[in-house]
């Protein structure tokens, strides 16, 4: 196979996945961008974490909801956990890495906020430790997960939501968060603004 016609398998690959997404996912992301708005109104906050390619999901979305995301707005309070080196090291020191977020969860985490946990397999330990964490704080979690759920799936509670990418392609999964985390931002701003459209 020629380098062209491969890069016009990817693109394919990618489109084709996030039309099935949509169809299937919609429903999902409308609850999860309903419960954010409705902790960001009630004067919470949303904690998000990931590792590699996730990590890079949730410091953008906690930078679109600090900064701003296609509209002027003023910030809303996210923190990723994902970015103070000095915390994630000492906690992997002095205790384990799977521990890295759930400190953080334990340490910064109120009863009403939001862990947006992220994980293409939903395997992650660290993010598992965290969602633990965030139940025990009575936080809300979202999770965006891909494959079959993984022990993330189990740990999904009644008032939970998992917004699970149907495929088992670590590239075409994050890719397909990005467009859910921008769905999310969108309809946040939306519903927060009143804007039509």
């Amino acid at each position: 196979m020629d380098s062209i016609r491969r890069i016009q398998d990817i693109f394919k690959e990618s489109i084709d996945l996030k039309m099935k997404s949509q169809e299937l996912l919609a429903p999902s992301i409308v609850r999860a961008a309903e419960l954010m708005t409705a902790c960001l109104l009630s004067e919470r906050k949303i904690l998000s974490c990931g590792n590699g390619g996730s990590a890079a999901e949730s410091q953008r979305f906690s930078g679109q909801m600090l900064n701003r995301f296609e509209v002027e707005r003023p910030g809303l309070p996210a923190i990723s956990l994902t970015t103070d080196t000095s915390a994630l090291t000492s906690i992997a020191n002095d205790y384990q890495y799977a521990d890295i977020f759930s400190k953080q969860v334990r340490a910064f985490g109120q009863a009403g906020d939001i862990l947006l946990a992220i994980s293409t397999s939903g395997e992650s330990h660290n993010i598992i430790h965290a969602i633990d964490a965030s139940h025990e704080r009575q936080m809300h979690v979202i999770a965006l997960t891909g494959r079959e759920g993984g022990q993330i799936a189990d740990l999904i509670q009644e008032q939970d939501i998992e917004i699970r990418v149907p495929s088992w392609s670590s590239a075409r999964i994050h890719e397909t968060h990005t467009i859910i985390i921008n769905c999310i931002c969108d309809l946040i701003d939306h519903q927060l603004l009143g804007i039509e459209g």
